[in-house]
């Protein structure tokens, strides 16, 4: 049996995507630019590859029919990868963004919305089997957003309290994945994946100072103040300012248009599972650890 390849193997899904197929028994390769850093399962094929150098691919390529693709690299060098991806692979499982959910949430134009449409007309065009995973809010998100601030104290500050989302586990994302990657018939799908339960960014922070039994204070900023504050409260690493600013401005585009709105639910996880997707006090009990590290 050919393994599967799994490019982002390290991130938040692309890490449960291959743990989920370890478990199942099934081979896994995993693409990354350090593998000597890279923690996932003993048995897991580490192989060295860099999305921005082609010559570094062919070794990962290797026999692979399918796989599993997060693209984190400059959208320039996304058609060699693929010229590189067809000549062996058959199917390829690519986790991409509501893009076509009516939703004014997922509708904002940003630099990260035109190239995902990129790649998937890409993938589209090369002749292999192709299906997209379409996730809306990851719940691992309140890691980043409010981590920081759990940490320091009992106040945490936050724009556009009161509009609701349904964040979804990464866990529950590559479970939808592996299910794609190992089986017949999702051919040409677009899976849009979201929790089942719409929560404020209000209730979401509750929730988590439940988990922990931290007595909070939320306070709501302006759009202004969180242009000004984001960039201080969330651990942007060596991320360049301008980068931050985009980022920034792209949430409060999308919060700012679903303001007033209920949230987007799909039910695509329990049409394919037969069950509910975890809740996101499961996902924050889950990785409470995290919140106080």
């Amino acid at each position: 049996m050919s393994p599967i390849l799994v490019v982002g193997a390290t991130g938040h899904v692309g890490s449960q995507i291959v743990a989920q197929l370890s478990d199942k028994g099934v081979p896994v390769r995993a693409m990354t630019r350090k593998p000597g850093a890279a923690r996932l399962p003993a048995q897991v094929e580490l192989v060295h590859g860099d999305l921005t150098l082609p010559e570094t691919l062919e070794p990962a390529l290797n026999g692979v029919d399918t796989l599993f693709l997060v693209w984190t690299a400059p959208p320039a060098a996304f058609p060699q990868f693929l010229e590189r991806v067809a000549r062996t692979a058959r199917r390829i499982v690519y986790l991409s963004a509501p893009l076509k959910t009516p939703h004014p949430f997922f509708q904002q134009p940003n630099a990260s919305r035109v190239v995902a449409e990129q790649i998937e007309r890409s993938i589209e065009a090369s002749g292999t089997e192709w299906t997209f995973l379409r996730p809306g809010i990851f719940a691992c998100n309140a890691m980043q957003w409010w981590g920081q601030q759990f940490r320091a104290g009992d106040l945490v500050r936050w724009p556009f309290l009161d509009v609701p989302t349904a964040p979804i586990d990464p866990r529950d994302i590559a479970a939808i994945g592996v299910r794609t990657l190992c089986e017949n018939g999702h051919a040409g799908a677009e899976y849009v994946l979201t929790g089942s339960e719409p929560l404020t960014h209000r209730d979401q922070i509750s929730i988590i100072g439940s988990v922990l039994g931290r007595s909070l204070r939320i306070e709501e900023m302006t759009p202004d103040q969180a242009r000004q504050e984001l960039a201080n409260i969330m651990p942007w690493g060596m991320t360049p300012p301008s980068v931050i600013a985009g980022v920034i401005e792209k949430l409060l585009s999308a919060w700012g248009a679903a303001d007033g709105l209920p949230a987007f639910v799909s039910t695509t996880f329990n049409e394919i599972t037969g069950s509910k997707p975890r809740t996101f006090h499961q996902w924050a009990s889950d990785h409470a650890e995290t919140f106080l590290a």
